[in-house]
């Protein structure tokens, strides 16, 4: 069924035997239950450990357990702590580094380990990677991190915002997922359906509980600090994992996945320190980069495992990194990220129109009304939900509440590869906003569809403008001829962030809003890497 599923897969090389229930000791001594799939037949394999909060069935069995046994490894995969039957209580991030260190301590001791060890996994499943790579046991010769979390708070929060349709998400996919996929499905459509009441409930905190059924214990705890320096989070980030790591490292990501900057960060920091590292980008969500994405992440996973378990570098690519680019539908090799580029900035004049002319003042260009008793709603971009990715952004564009700046028609095409951000000089009527700013290609016929973009929150005093810059994460995109660059800007984008309440309380506990005037002024400026 899996190899119906996807074509193109790698042939079989073995026949595969499987250990089920296995019982490993954690760090505290609670049974973590683990699945052992294994290549049948003589010979020494090396080792995979998966360790997931979701569940040992599909379709981790399939994408993990059986299809990297066919190609001769063990693979072990756990659940972890207080999922899947394991024993113990699941928490967010406090139990992965000793729960990892337990399960390598365990496979010393079993007959078929031959010391050599790789781990493999996407979304948690690479963070509890980094929680082994905080202090590596010395089997631990390789890692692939699939659209891997290396740090909780960035997901739940961006620029201090609460990311309020993912949270809820994460709720239900750890409150749920590992009790089977037909109880994690009714539990999605459930929220789904309740999704409006939840986010739009005075005040926001615990509205959330009836819907999900059961409470986890951890979501009023992420929604009630939202403070990255707060003590509730120490500890958390894993960043400092890559920093010192020599274990070689590939990472997968996608354009539209919801932990794309946080990949980048990781490449960064293993660059930084010296280790060989891979990076793989293509044209996913989150989700979509196991699905549709699937072939390829696999193709890229089996060869950095082989090539650094078993000796066999045929199936690594010449250049550590491989960019899906937009537009012009193709992959490109590069030496490293972001490649080099020349900062060109587009600036928004009256009549809805960008130009390269740099202003020579702070004048006004127009301004509008965000009330957060009608949100301007969210529309794809990097989801946990199905509505993900790259959307037509027509409708959205309509709203009096959503601005928009268009450049000519481009004479040639424009490669944008690297950082995208956006330099906002904003002055508001009540002094609180966020500003959610976006770049779109617009094709000859006017469809607009949605590249990256980003959020800011500001405070402003008076009548001057205040002014802040918001990252809109990376890209590689192609303008082709004929199409044409767009700013897009408004004052939120609901329910995939918390809506300002315009009053200055927290988003969480509001009960009263307040519409904002938010004016934009001339000195602001869409900052693009334009490479040659």
């Amino acid at each position: 069924m899996t190899r119906a599923t996807w074509r193109g897969l790698p042939a079989r090389r073995h026949e595969v035997g499987w250990e089920p229930g296995l019982v490993v000791p954690a760090a505290d001594g609670s049974p973590l239950i683990t699945d052992h799939y294994f290549p049948s037949g003589r010979g020494e394999f090396p080792t995979l450990l998966v360790r997931s909060p979701y569940g040992r069935g599909l379709p981790w069995s399939a994408q993990y357990g059986l299809l990297f046994a066919e190609q001769g490894f063990h693979v072990v995969v756990q659940s972890c702590r207080g999922t899947g039957g394991s024993g113990g209580t699941f928490d967010l991030w406090r139990n992965e580094v000793a729960d990892g260190r337990a399960t390598v301590a365990w496979l010393r001791g079993q007959p078929w380990f031959n010391g050599t060890l790789g781990t493999v996994g996407p979304s948690y499943l690479g963070y509890v990677q980094w929680a082994l790579a905080l202090d590596p046991p010395p089997e631990l010769k390789a890692m692939v991190v699939q659209v891997g979390l290396h740090d909780p708070y960035a997901l739940f929060y961006a620029e201090g915002v609460l990311c309020l349709e993912n949270v809820l998400a994460v709720g239900v996919g750890m409150t749920y997922q590992h009790r089977g996929m037909a109880s994690f499905l009714k539990a999605t459509l459930r929220l789904h359906r309740r999704l409006r009441e939840i986010t739009t409930a005075q005040p926001l905190r615990g509205a959330y509980a009836s819907a999900l059924g059961s409470e986890p214990p951890w979501l009023d705890d992420v929604m009630a600090h939202p403070d990255a320096k707060d003590a509730y989070w120490r500890g958390a980030s894993l960043a400092e994992a890559a920093e010192r790591l020599r274990v070689p490292t590939a990472l997968i990501a996608g354009w539209h996945d919801v932990l794309l900057d946080q990949t980048f960060e990781q490449y960064d920091r293993l660059r930084q320190a010296g280790c060989e590292t891979a990076l793989l980008v293509g044209p996913w969500t989150h989700t979509s980069a196991l699905q549709q994405g699937w072939p390829e992440v696999f193709r890229e996973s089996l060869a950095w495992l082989r090539a650094h378990l078993g000796a066999d570098a045929s199936g690594l690519r010449p250049t550590p990194v491989r960019v899906h680019v937009g537009g012009g539908d193709e992959w490109r090799d590069l030496e490293d990220w972001p490649p080099a580029a020349a900062a060109t900035s587009w600036y928004p004049i009256a009549g809805g129109h960008l130009t390269q002319e740099a202003p020579t003042d702070s004048a006004l260009v127009t301004a509008f009304r965000y009330d957060p008793a009608a949100p301007t709603p969210s529309l794809g971009g990097p989801l946990l939900s199905r509505t993900a990715g790259a959307r037509d952004n027509g409708a959205l564009e309509d709203r009096d509440d959503v601005l928009t700046f268009t450049g000519p028609p481009l004479t040639e095409p424009v490669d944008v590869l690297g950082p995208v951000s956006a330099r906002l000089s904003i002055s508001t009527d009540t002094g609180y906003a966020d500003v959610f700013t976006r770049l779109c290609d617009v094709d000859p016929q006017g469809r607009s569809v949605n590249i990256c973009d980003g959020l800011g929150r500001l405070q402003t005093a008076g009548q001057e403008p205040s002014r802040v810059t918001v990252p809109m994460s990376s890209t590689a995109h192609r303008f082709r001829a004929g199409h044409r660059i767009r700013w897009q800007i408004s004052g939120g984008a609901h329910p995939r962030y918390a809506r300002n309440p315009g009053t200055g309380e927290s988003p969480v506990t509001a009960t009263t809003l307040t519409p904002v005037r938010i004016a934009l002024h001339a000195d602001s400026a869409l900052v693009l890497p334009k490479t040659p």
